[in-house]
């Protein structure tokens, strides 16, 4: 039962890597809505200032992640700091579920992700040596950094509610395994139960404690994303409609438009303007 294999495959991922040795001055990152950001410290001391809040200081090898968007400034400490850090991003951004499954904030010291060991020390060679590839090299790395870090949040029970909750839970996930599998089926709430193993009352409440929202709004946020992937990556309309639940292009159009305020081609051509900013 592979709990991400549908998300990372409807979803794709990207990262890159834009800091990998010594951080020899503070950076600014401005806000990028649907960005993800990993910071690991590896060495030294480092500053972090958030939007809101005041600076933090760690001292300590420790893994940042942060996915709000807002904007964030990074500096060595007075020790000076190495550093790996890169930023990733999903298909559709924001709206894409493994994104907004997770936490705004995690500090992590690396000393607790014993389970990503071989990993980071591929990544950390790879920074250390000037070797052809470098570049390319990190950045598959570091996709691979986000996959390990999903498994970690589910296992060790770090997030409490939300999807990478629900996937945690035996029951919800097999639900969830199958929606995510077949979006385009007729999935109704007695049905979702069923893959759960559970009443019809006790699955719809346990899913809303869990996710957050009852099921029938998943599955419809869930199928707008998709959908939004897929018209990014050029995908026609009436083939999308098929393919994430929708009996006819205008029935999608129509929900799109309730839920985004634009119709598919509106925010199609939004998308592509501001890939081009």
């Amino acid at each position: 039962m592979d709990r991400l294999a549908a998300l990372l495959d409807q979803f794709h991922l990207a990262a890159s890597v834009f800091n990998a040795g010594p951080l020899c001055y503070s950076s600014q990152h401005p806000p990028q809505e649907g960005t993800g950001f990993l910071h690991i410290l590896t060495r030294g001391t480092l500053d972090l200032s958030l939007a809101d809040g005041p600076p933090r200081r760690f001292t300590a090898p420790v893994l940042i992640l942060l996915t709000a968007g807002d904007a964030h400034r990074l500096g060595p400490g007075p020790e000076g700091a190495e550093t790996l850090c890169g930023s990733f991003r999903f298909g559709a951004g924001n709206i894409c579920p493994i994104h907004r499954a997770l936490p705004s904030l995690l500090v992590t010291p690396l000393e607790r992700l014993s389970g990503m060991d071989g990993l980071l020390g591929l990544m950390l060679a790879e920074m250390r040596e000037e070797r052809c590839g470098r570049q390319a090299t990190l950045d598959r790395l570091c996709e691979l950094l986000v996959i390990q870090l999903l498994r970690y949040l589910m296992d060790a029970g770090e997030v409490e509610s939300g999807l990478l909750a629900g996937m945690a839970h035996p029951k919800l996930a097999k639900a969830l395994i199958a929606l995510h599998d077949r979006p385009e089926a007729d999935w109704t709430l007695n049905g979702l139960a069923r893959k759960a193993g559970m009443s019809r009352a006790r699955f719809a409440s346990l899913f809303r404690d869990t996710l957050g929202q009852p099921p029938a709004e998943y599955l419809a946020h869930y199928r707008l994303g998709l959908a939004k992937s897929l018209l990014r990556a050029g995908v026609p309309l009436d083939t999308i409609a098929g393919r994430v639940g929708y009996s006819s292009p205008s029935a999608l159009a129509k929900a799109f438009r309730r839920h985004t305020g634009c119709s598919p081609r509106e925010w199609q051509r939004a998308d592509a303007r501001a890939g081009v900013e």
